[in-house]
């Protein structure tokens, strides 16, 4: 299988869902992997995991889609599942494991494993192999997950989606330690590099308002999603 990194998507649903739309409770989890393979050997698993994986992980109960970005450069992917509940994301462990070793078999690389409940999930169009991801890792206070999240709704996203080509943008919280990881996704690399100042406008402003602290940045490529609202 090739995977075609200009069609189209494999969305089949668009999510618009944050705390306060459910009474303060959780709607999606997502599992995210990020792979570190040797960059010679990334297509291989990518065409791995978009072709096989992927499919596989949807056919779970209680799957809510996947997506996968890729930095081809660096060697870099992230393969992300969403769920309907925690438990229908843990009980899919036991399933992915072997198919986790697969992948970094195949990418001759590692894999990282990170689990979330999704805070904030706004999506203005339909997601398209080639869009560009920026993911912004921080760390929050666990005492203020709640209160953060609403800042990230009321002031980031409205900012962000005022900028030319913006498609969507997600707030992944783990309740426990308050890492979390903040996704924006653009029409193309293009508009991802042209909204790198106003990211960085938003990103100084998300500190004061969430109280948080910046770890790392990074930027990656869409290579496929089907990730859908509940």
């Amino acid at each position: 299988m090739r995977v075609d990194w200009g069609g189209t998507a494999r969305q089949r649903g668009l999510c618009h869902c944050n705390p306060k739309q459910r009474g303060g409770h959780v709607v999606l989890h997502v599992r995210s992997n990020l792979i570190a393979a040797d960059p010679a050997r990334l297509s291989d698993a990518l065409t791995f995991m978009a072709g096989e994986v992927m499919p596989q992980v949807e056919s779970r109960p209680g799957s809510l889609g996947t997506s996968l970005y890729a930095n081809p450069v660096l060697g870099l992917a992230i393969l992300e599942s969403f769920w309907a509940s925690e438990h229908a994301m843990q009980a899919s462990e036991q399933w992915v494991s072997p198919a986790r070793r697969e992948v970094v078999q195949r990418a001759e690389g590692t894999v990282s494993v990170e689990r979330y409940g999704v805070f904030t999930y706004e999506q203005e169009a339909e997601l398209i192999s080639g869009a560009g991801l920026r993911l912004t890792r921080m760390d929050l206070d666990p005492a203020a997950v709640e209160d953060a999240a609403e800042a990230y709704g009321d002031t980031a996203v409205p900012w962000l989606a005022e900028g030319e080509g913006f498609y969507a943008a997600l707030l992944l919280i783990d309740r426990n330690s308050g890492h979390s990881v903040s996704e924006t996704v653009w029409r193309d690399r293009e508009a991802l590099a042209a909204s790198r100042s106003t990211a960085a406008a938003v990103r100084l402003e998300t500190v004061g308002s969430m109280g948080c602290v910046v770890r790392a940045v990074e930027e990656y490529t869409l290579v496929s999603s089907s990730a859908r609202k509940a």
